[in-house]
């Protein structure tokens, strides 16, 4: 058997507003904005849910319908699903329809996209359980599978899976730690009993997600045909094709224009016309494929920028003081028993703000910009700044309330 394992991730961060250091001890909105300013969080979902989200979802359920032999998997947050349950419920139905099909499998990870194992790991299993109650609820299944936030992995949190029962996980299949070995098997993580690795090919995944479009690229115009051919290629280092990208590369990453939906629906009957050729889940590539060898990842590794590590969240002073700070609070804001501050404080953990403070040059920078809501790194840490002073004006209030 060949076999492609389609996950898409589907994130939309709750973004803070401008909030100004007037703000501070007067106002507790942290995070509603005007509809007409740029982080405002209904505009921005309604937006890629009209270019993304409902033509994905269609195009998706649509060849579910077609293909037998097409499955698929999503992780999903609860800052995403929280936005939908607000704004756009019909997508959270036709998520759920799918999943009801038993061939769209969902990956389990934190409640609010965050770094927090790698700062507390009370807070992250704590997160890692609201988001598998807040799955449950919605979908009525329990994932079998993790991923850390931006596929962050290293050999303690594949322990930690391990240990909780997952059937695998997902990370990066970057160079610097499969050496000569390829991203196309299933891997034990080192000291690991149970639990398998499943890595990303990064470089026929990001074919689509990041070149597809780009006219300067020297194989553009990407055609079904010429994909095909690299898969084919590709099966010889390997019988499994993991291709992992963000949910939005369909229609917001590259637009419709850019004839991206068309040439994922060409490529599904494409691969499936060979008889040994399928699609499947993440756990299904556990179950159905033996394990090649065993990789040790002592040092954390991602899917973002060129050094794929934490450097996209935590690589200047801004970064690493406010996520400290941030951290710092939490056995203070949990003392408050306030559901709201509580609430509020969590939903800062969330990965993307401190991505909005990075610094960084040439092409991560530009990536850097054009997912931020703010006009510059500097005054996203602004703004944060005066957050963490509200709150801890909130928790001195709240404890002088007791």
């Amino acid at each position: 058997m060949r076999a492609i394992c389609l996950y898409l991730h589907m994130h939309q961060p709750t973004r803070y507003r401008e909030y100004s250091v007037f703000d501070i001890s007067n106002s507790d909105n942290y995070f509603d904005s005007n509809y007409d300013s740029r982080e405002c969080n209904e505009r921005i979902f309604k937006k890629v849910a009209k270019k993304s989200y409902h033509p994905m979802l269609d195009t998706l359920e649509q060849n579910l319908k077609l293909y037998p032999n097409f499955n698929f998997s999503l992780s999903i947050t609860c800052t995403w699903l929280e936005q939908a349950e607000k704004w756009d419920y019909n997508l959270i139905v036709q998520i759920k329809r799918m999943v009801q099909t038993g061939r769209v499998e969902i990956v389990g990870e934190t409640y609010f996209h965050s770094l927090a194992f790698f700062y507390n790991l009370d807070e992250f299993e704590q997160q890692v359980a609201m988001h598998t109650d807040k799955i449950q609820e919605l979908f009525g299944v329990k994932p079998k599978v993790f991923r850390n936030t931006e596929l962050a992995y290293n050999d303690q949190l594949a322990a930690w899976a391990d240990q909780h029962g997952y059937q695998g996980i997902l990370s990066e299949g970057w160079d610097k730690i499969l050496e000569w070995r390829s991203p196309n098997y299933v891997y034990r993580p080192y000291g690991c009993k149970n639990i398998k690795l499943l890595l990303k090919n990064y470089r026929l995944s990001d074919d689509i997600a990041f070149r597809f479009s780009n006219r300067g690229w020297s194989e553009w115009p990407l055609t079904v045909p010429k994909y095909q051919k690299w898969l084919d290629m590709e099966c010889l280092r390997g019988p499994l094709i993991n291709l992992f990208m963000d949910f939005e590369t369909f229609g917001e990453h590259q637009w419709a224009d850019t004839g991206i939906f068309n040439f994922f629906n060409k490529l599904i009957p494409s691969w499936l016309k060979e008889y040994d050729n399928r699609f499947i889940t993440v756990s299904e590539a556990c179950k159905t494929t033996e394990v090649a060898d065993e990789i040790s990842i002592p040092d954390t590794i991602t899917w973002a920028d060129a050094e794929r590590d934490l450097s996209a969240w935590l690589s200047n002073k801004m970064q690493i003081s406010a996520m400290d700070q941030l951290y710092g609070m939490r056995r203070a804001i949990l003392g408050t028993n306030d559901e709201k501050l509580i609430s509020d404080w969590r939903h800062l953990t969330t990965s993307d703000h401190s991505y909005s403070m990075c610094t960084k040059y040439w092409n991560d920078g530009d990536v850097h910009a054009y997912f931020s809501a703010y006009a510059s790194p500097y005054e996203s840490f602004m703004y944060f700044q005066n957050i963490l002073h509200d709150l801890r004006y909130r928790i001195k209030k709240a404890e002088k309330n007791k």
